[in-house]
């Protein structure tokens, strides 16, 4: 330890100086801060040559006033004079105390330089650059590559030219003019860009900002608001209602007075803005505010619910209930924040909502249409607005609302607020502070001089506060800052409106919100990231000893451990333990999150799990599995596709295998032509590996892509048994995917298969026994099938339409569009063919609509056959003919329904020929399938072209192959019609 008396050096644990006995004080290290700051650095030209022609000592005191000169100029204008070095002058604007307009200070001094320098027989170069630094406390040396820059610039001068870079270039644009140029940086692989100095306005407007407003000027919006509201209280409706802005537009002052003294139940949710991962947070504030009756809800979050469309069924549920009892407004904040699912989450409410007051009010910087560009669009129950900047006279009268200023110094304020509210009063504000209006350069560097202005105490508060979020609590800053004494502090932080009062998240503790999130960033970003690593550390071993209560511990713990390993990787001092640490958490994330099948909230975390884990960590095979899984859901074809790459090329031999059937299941979704025979191959082997390991994950995966090739070939029991296969394993694993997935491929084999009801019975007690939404529809719609088959035609409607209306309520549209395409079957049993072809054409539309466009060409064919019943033959050809166009050549059943109704349409314009030979060829595709119902009607359609032929012997034979397909599998009402045929005298 040094002597600060003495200065000699003492070993460790000396109390006194060896040297001269004084007492020996420890001394905290210099506190260190991360900073924006403008570098200035002026360089003599010809300096060299200059000296051979002068007298030393002529040359010394020129130098003298070349530097004195420097210094006077670069410290009028707030400058710090880092160091001379030969003729260099380096100075730096932004410490020790930030300003606001430091950028335009930095030229502006650079340009008196560049016109004092002649004056004293010399010529200099200049060159200013902005951008973050690291600078010491009582020490004004900096580094950072704004510093190298700023010299590169400077070198790349020339003779009384000025260049600055980028930043400064944006930070100044109002109040300069400049040539744009390149500049060849050594070390740098790219030229720079940067600016010569034509001119510089010495009267540049400032640029400020305040917060938490009065309402001025939003009258309009007001009332627009209102209007949805008394709009959704009159109808009892849904409205969901956007409000965007960039930040400090005035969104949350508008919310303010909109809900101030308002009629209803408001409930208030918040997107965290470091919420990677933590999906259904905003949703569980919102009904955690609801006390216990939000309990069971909550707890189907936390347990998982079979699907997201299930979980999000039972939040739409909670909040009509409560809307029901009092008109309800739910707030949401911050939403560009927000998860995918999230977003899904509110659109599912705003699409399926009904019968109760229920306002969806969000608020949203402009980036949320980065992420959904279609948000709220083509909703008529939707409404979106923009904030725009105020007017003049609305400036005015917010700065007098807030206690006025100066005339001079609200002209300036007026100048530079560009119309932004929060900017108007942040200048207000610091006015009212230091007696000043200076002119920022950006919001970044209003709030780092507002920071800059606080005591060592209040700064090291509000820092530690912006380690833990936008919302901190009281006890996380005591933690972080070995201090129980923070009361004064936050107390003159909230007085300063840079924080304010908020709920807390844990029991038994304070929390405080920032004023706004920019204000949360800019105390953040002035930490070093060797500081952020160690406080997010800490910060993380707080909250596993205290956040026992957070639904999404593990989310939030690997957040900040994730922050904690990232900082130190990229100080080139990476930590294998503290990234096995935030990736165990991830991962335990991940889980949950794939449990409920919240399948873009999984990708997230356990993607940040695997970049955290090394190769050999003994989870990593589980996490590129859960995340292959969750991807079938989600897509991402590049992502879906690196991992199967590296699953190949992995060591071992089940996970290679995992790969392989991986890639398969892939190119039958994409392009099924000519691997069917190879992916049986591939099942064949992946089982007997999978099986030998005991991977019920990978059996279960081998056994669905065996179900595949089996479908695409119109072969229900092949299907059937690779399915009941797969579901012996995934019986094991505590998925609701796989499960799921072996629920809604039942459907076809159940009702297409060479299987007779009580078979069919007995396989619907297996899909009862699972329990889930999706096991539910295809029961629902199976029964109704099994009801349509003996002709009672109302129960089998009344039982796909419950079916129907699950699948909508839970927002699978695709499944609801398969059920109401059931229910044109049973139409068509029953011969309703009006409400048949309505229904039809509806299927047809949204089958278009999602780019099905193999299930819209049979939808097509099947929509001929009911404009053939209904008389119009000519529609019925064009239909088929577009149909089998757009059809894949392996969907044998698509060309087996379409040649048969050609062959009748050829028999009754009397071309018999024609028709027995379309009839035939039908007849051949059929029985390339195990579907009763194709093969029986296949044979009727033969039957059909050979009576208009007169061979009524032939066609007799035909139609009674029909009648007994059609009876053995109990077909009641088709059997009654070819009963009906075979008795007419024609046959």
């Amino acid at each position: 330890m040094r002597c600060s008396s003495c200065g000699e050096d003492n070993p460790a644990g000396f109390r006194f100086c060896g040297s001269c006995g004084a007492a020996l004080i420890e001394t905290a290290p210099p506190r260190e801060t991360r900073k924006v700051v403008s570098v200035v650095f002026c360089d003599l030209s010809g300096s060299t040559a200059l000296g051979d022609v002068t007298d030393p000592e002529a040359l010394r005191a020129q130098m003298r006033r070349y530097y004195d000169e420097s210094r006077a100029i670069l410290e009028r204008h707030g400058g710090t004079v880092e160091k001379f070095i030969g003729d260099a002058v380096m100075a730096v604007f932004g410490v020790p105390i930030a300003h606001e307009d430091d950028a335009v200070r930095a030229v502006r001094a650079a340009w008196e330089m560049r016109d004092a320098v002649p004056r004293l027989g010399l010529r200099a170069r200049i060159g200013v650059n902005t951008g973050e630094v690291v600078a010491g406390d009582g020490d004004t040396l900096v580094t950072g590559d704004a510093v190298n820059v700023a010299a590169r610039l400077e070198q790349a001068a020339g003779a009384g030219e000025v260049l600055i870079g980028a930043e400064t270039r944006r930070l100044v644009r109002d109040a300069v003019e400049v040539e744009p140029i390149e500049v060849a940086a050594k070390g740098k692989p790219a030229p720079l860009q940067a600016f010569r100095l034509v001119s510089v306005d010495l009267e540049a407007a400032p640029v400020a900002r305040r917060l938490d407003t009065p309402l001025v000027g939003r009258r309009g919006e007001l009332e627009q608001l209102r209007g949805a509201f008394e709009r959704t209280v009159r109808e009892g409706s849904c409205h969901l209602f956007t409000v965007l802005g960039v930040a400090g537009v005035g969104k949350s002052r508008l919310t303010a007075e909109f809900l101030g003294g308002l009629d209803a139940t408001v409930l208030h949710g918040r997107c965290l803005d470091y919420g990677e991962g933590i999906t259904f947070w905003p949703v569980i504030s919102v009904l955690k505010q609801l006390g216990e009756r939000a309990d069971g809800t909550i707890a189907r979050i936390v347990e998982g619910a079979p699907t997201p469309n299930e979980l999000f069924w039972a939040i739409r549920e909670q909040l009509e209930a409560v809307a029901l009892e009092r008109p309800l407004v739910v707030f949401f904040d911050d939403i560009q924040w927000g998860e995918e699912t999230f977003l899904d989450l509110v659109d599912h409410i705003a699409d399926l909502s009904r019968g109760a007051p229920l306002l969806l009010l969000c608020l949203a910087r402009p980036e949320l249409l980065e992420k959904r560009p279609g948000w709220g669009g083509g909703k008529l129950n939707a409404s979106t607005i923009l904030l725009e900047p105020l007017t003049a006279a609305e400036c005015l009268e917010l700065i007098a609302a807030h206690g006025g200023a100066e005339p001079d110094a609200r002209e300036r304020i007026l100048a530079a607020a560009g119309g932004n509210p929060l900017f108007v009063e942040e200048m207000v504000a610091l006015a009212r502070e230091s007696g000043d209006v200076r002119v920022p350069g950006t919001v970044q560097a209003l709030l780092q001089a507002r920071l800059d202005q606080l005591d060592t105490a209040e700064r090291s508060v509000i820092e530690h506060g912006a380690v833990e979020g936008q919302l901190f609590h009281r006890s996380a800053v005591v933690e972080l800052g070995h201090s129980d004494d923070v009361e004064p502090q936050l107390t003159g932080l909230v007085r300063k409106e840079l924080i304010r009062p908020a709920t807390a998240t844990f029991a038994d503790d304070r929390a405080f919100r920032f004023r706004h999130l920019l204000i949360r960033d800019a105390a953040y970003d002035a930490l070093p990231k060797e500081t952020r690593s160690e406080l997010h550390e800490r910060f993380a071993d707080w909250l596993a000893r205290h956040g026992h209560e957070l639904i999404e511990l593990d989310e939030v713990l690997g957040y900040h451990l994730e922050q904690a390993a990232r900082y130190r990787r990229e100080l080139g001092r990476p930590d294998a333990e503290l990234e096995r640490r935030a990736g165990r958490a991830l991962v335990a994330a991940g889980a949950r999150a794939t449990v409920r099948t919240d399948a873009p909230g999984a990708v997230n975390l356990l993607r940040r799990a695997a970049q955290l884990l090394p190769d050999d960590d003994e989870q990593r095979a589980e996490i590129l599995l859960a995340e292959l899984m969750m991807l079938e859901l989600t897509g991402g074809t590049d992502e879906k596709l690196e991992i199967i790459a590296q699953l190949e090329a992995s060591d071992d031999e089940a996970l290679r295998m995992h790969g392989r059937i991986a890639r398969f299941t892939f190119r039958l979704m994409s392009d099924p032509e000519f691997v069917l025979e190879e992916a049986q191959r591939a099942v064949n082997e992946a089982v007997a590996v999978f099986e030998a390991a005991g991977d019920h994950l990978g059996a279960t995966s081998a056994y669905h892509l065996s179900a595949l090739t089996a479908w695409l070939q119109s072969l229900a029991r092949a299907t059937l048994s690779a399915l009941e296969r797969g579901f012996e394993h995934a019986r094991h694993l505590n998925l609701t995917g796989p499960l799921d997935r072996y629920s809604i491929h039942m459907l076809g084999p159940l009702i297409y298969g060479p299987f007779t009801a009580d078979e069919v019975r007995a396989h619907l007690e297996t899909l009862r026994a699972i329990d889930s939404a999706t096991s539910r529809y295809v029961v629902l719609l199976t029964e109704g099938f099994l009801a349509a088959k003996v002709g009672r035609f109302d129960e089998a409607v009344e039982r796909s339409d419950r079916a129907c209306e699950l699948a909508a309520n839970l927002g699978l549209h695709t499944m609801e569009i398969f059920g109401r395409w059931q229910i044109v079957h049973m139409l068509r049993m029953a011969e309703r063919f009006d409400e048949a072809e309505a229904s039809q054409r509806w299927v047809v539309e949204r089958l278009g609509a999602q780019g099905q466009a193999s299930f819209r060409s049979t939808a097509l064919i099947e929509l001929a056959e009911i404009r053939y019943q209904r008389g119009d033959v000519d529609d019925a050809e064009r239909l088929v003919a577009e149909g089998q166009a757009t059809g894949a050549e392996e969907d044998v059943v698509n060309f087996a329904y379409g040649q048969g109704l050609l062959a009748r349409i050829a028999a009754d314009r009397g071309d018999v020929e024609g028709g027995e030979s379309l009839a035939r060829a039908a007849l051949e595709l059929a029985l390339r399938t195990d579907f009763p119902s194709v093969h029986a009607g296949a044979h009727a359609a033969l039957a059909q072209v050979l009576a208009a032929a007169g061979r009524k012997e032939e066609a007799r034979v035909e139609y009674e192959r029909s009648l007994e397909l059609w009876e053995r599998y109990g077909f009641e009402p088709d059997a009654r019609r070819v009963r009906a045929r075979l008795a007419a005298s024609t046959i």
